[in-house]
């Protein structure tokens, strides 16, 4: 093992630095000197390599967004990261389909379609069996077509679940919970005919629906496949819940979705940026709980908790600590939507965030004022500043954001005034806004 015994700057070397900007050479004991730097030939290579990935992100971006969704398939915070990015890129990600899914993720025109692997509960012995039986006989027409071309032995109930559940049967037949309630029937059904085929036993109706006399060559033995009583579908909630159970996170629509548009102004810090954040910031964040853990604190016996979060980008934990517990304990719900004030901290060498607010995005609403570029002077300016920080409140009490809107000639432009000019009582605001002559209004956060 070579030891260090002391460090020593040599200047500017014929070499290419790393980044470390002190104390990055080192002199070993047999008086050699160990430099913390790339040489030419690595540097060069990782610079090539650089520019590859750019190139084909910018010229190829839903195949190489698929590719990179395919290589994190394992690693749910990637995958997550990743759909984020194709959502800003514009690239929408479809949920898997009995008909058109691969292995892996697909890149279909400027959309990419969710891969098989990626679906809890259903193995490569199945997938490939799916497939397989997709190549030979072509598209499934139903799920009673899938239950009878495919074995039953390698793709099992647990795996027809899964796929009725995260949607891949919804091309040709939308109501999940019909499928579900018919499986039983179309398993025993299918598993019949399989045994009937073994045996080189055929039934009657396949005999003359089939002129080739050949039982698997039938494609329409389906249509008189037994099935359940009528139901209806699941909730659109249940169906998310679901999706984000098989596939660990939502694909077909997402609980915060509607207020992406008003996030990006009110939340540009997202959770997965988090890391990059200094300890101690302050920031806002629109959320969606999904755990949340009650807590006694050991000295005091208080009420507090851990909550799991996350938005469109990725995931974070949380603590509410009693104080604040004591005001927001009745938010504090799974599957809440909510607008956070907190702080960033980091424990056990992970960043999580302390709560010092919330409230529900669906009762929050903003101030908007309406500014033409006449209007945009250092007087008006100042005047409106004084306007929000009279109805500022207090610390922490503060609410409703404030926006400004600036209408040129073909675009609006929005500006996001800092939370301390975010005001107490909306109505209040805007009416004192109105009588000094700006032009304001309030808007929800989110549309219902």
């Amino acid at each position: 093992m070579v030891k260090i015994i002391s460090r020593k700057s040599l200047g500017t070397q014929p070499v290419y630095d790393i980044g470390v900007k002190d104390d990055h050479n080192f002199i070993l004991a047999n008086g050699m000197v160990a430099s913390n730097c790339f040489n030419k030939s690595h540097s060069t290579a990782y610079g090539y390599v650089t520019y590859q990935t750019a190139y084909l992100k910018a010229n190829y971006p839903v195949e190489y967004m698929a590719a990179l969704l395919t290589a994190s398939s394992n690693s749910t915070d990637k995958i997550q990261k990743y759909i984020a990015t194709c959502s800003t890129m514009g690239i929408e990600i479809l949920p898997p389909d009995i008909n058109r899914s691969d292995l892996d993720f697909t890149p279909i025109s400027n959309s990419i379609l969710f891969g098989f692997s990626a679906i809890r509960n259903l193995g490569h012995g199945a997938i490939n069996c799916i497939i397989k039986a997709r190549e030979n006989g072509g598209e499934f027409k139903a799920l009673a077509d899938l239950c009878d071309r495919v074995d039953l032995r390698t793709l099992n109930r647990r795996g027809l679940e899964a796929l009725i559940y995260c949607g891949a049967f919804d091309s040709i037949q939308p109501n999940r919970q019909q499928l579900i309630k018919d499986l039983e029937p179309l398993i025993s059904w299918a598993q019949d005919r399989a045994k009937d085929r073994e045996s080189g036993q055929l039934n009657i109706f396949d005999l003359f629906g089939n002129t080739n006399s050949e039982p698997d060559q039938n494609n329409n033995a389906w249509e008189s496949a037994p099935s359940a009583p009528a139901v209806s579908d699941f909730s659109r909630q249940e169906k998310l819940n679901w999706e984000k159970e098989l596939l660990g996170f939502y694909v077909s629509d997402h609980p915060l979705k509607s207020a992406r548009p008003v996030a990006q102004v009110l939340s540009p810090v997202s959770l997965a940026e988090l890391a990059e954040q200094k300890k101690g910031t302050t920031l806002s964040a629109i959320v969606m709980l999904t755990e949340v853990k009650p807590h006694l604190t050991k000295k005091n016996n208080e009420r507090m908790a851990f909550v799991q979060m996350e938005d469109l980008t990725g995931q974070a934990e949380g603590v509410v600590f009693p104080k604040t517990y004591e005001k927001i304990s009745s938010l504090l719900q799974a599957d809440s939507r909510l607008i956070i004030w907190a702080k960033v901290d980091e424990r056990d060498e992970k960043i999580q965030l302390i709560i010092e607010d919330a409230e529900l995005i669906e009762s929050l609403r903003t101030v908007v004022v309406e500014l033409t570029p006449q209007e945009v002077t250092t007087n008006n300016l100042n005047q409106l500043k004084s306007i929000l920080q009279k109805h500022s409140g207090k610390k922490h009490q503060a609410k409703f954001p404030v926006l400004a809107t600036i209408a040129a000639p073909q675009q609006y432009q929005f500006v996001r005034f800092d939370s301390k000019y975010w005001v107490q009582d909306h109505q209040v605001t805007v009416n004192a806004l109105k009588a000094s002559g700006f032009d304001a209004r309030t808007a929800p956060v989110i549309r219902s």
